[in-house]
């Protein structure tokens, strides 16, 4: 069975979302506070996705992402607000989440996004694998990692798709439009932005000057290229 963390303290929400969840084949694993989110994490180690309320009684979705990220997992997470402001969604973006879903929601775009992301993340088995070598940066497609001079570079199962995009298509600019539909999938019902943030982040992993980018520069107007 697919495990999904659903991580909401208001019953109600929770309620509803775990039902159509089961409904689409999935198994919840409900927790209302970040504490006991660390605990089903904990007993279930075979959560591929997360879905992180921001509002929480006894910290906020923004940590728990943290700390989940700071694990070394690449579960994949899907924060859930009831805000609408941009740095919500930057916030959630560059602390580790792969995709955010505004309240109030429907339960077909919830399942679009959760199985999307359950894809991404390896709930279906990659056929292939080896290594792909650009300039001093390896990426292992068997276990989904990158080396950059020999050190490994943690990655979210979202950016090591964006890392792939890039490698498979040396010096080549992408738009933004192709990396969304390449990586988020052609059916994806959220914003472009999601790209530029997640760019971002992963200049922060990968640059020598994040604020200076040598290997992922902007193609300005149009979207990025990853040269060597």
């Amino acid at each position: 069975m697919k495990k999904v963390l659903v991580l909401e303290d208001e019953s109600s929400i929770r309620s509803f979302v775990v039902i159509n969840l089961r409904r689409s084949g999935y198994e919840p694993i409900e927790a209302a506070t970040g504490e006991e989110a660390f605990e089903q994490i904990k007993k279930n180690p075979d959560i591929k996705v997360a879905l992180l309320d921001i509002m929480l009684p006894d910290t906020d979705g923004f940590e728990v992402c943290r700390h989940i990220r700071a694990s070394g997992s690449k579960m994949g997470i899907i924060m859930l607000t009831a805000r609408t402001q941009e740095m919500d969604k930057v916030t959630g973006l560059m602390t580790g989440a792969d995709d955010y879903v505004t309240k109030p929601f429907s339960p077909a775009e919830l399942t679009a996004r959760i199985d999307a992301l359950y894809r991404r993340v390896g709930g279906e088995d990659e056929e292939e694998s080896g290594e792909i070598v650009r300039g001093i940066f390896k990426l292992n497609t068997r276990n989904r990692s990158l080396e950059k001079n020999g050190e490994r570079i943690r990655l979210t199962q979202v950016e090591y798709s964006i890392v792939k995009l890039f490698m498979d298509n040396p010096g080549k600019a992408l738009s933004r439009e192709e990396i969304l539909n390449a990586v988020w999938g052609k059916d994806y019902l959220g914003e472009l932005k999601i790209v530029d943030v997640n760019i971002r982040r992963l200049r922060i992993k990968v640059e020598d000057d994040p604020t200076n980018p040598s290997y992922i520069t902007t193609v300005w107007g149009y979207g990025y290229k990853w040269g060597f």
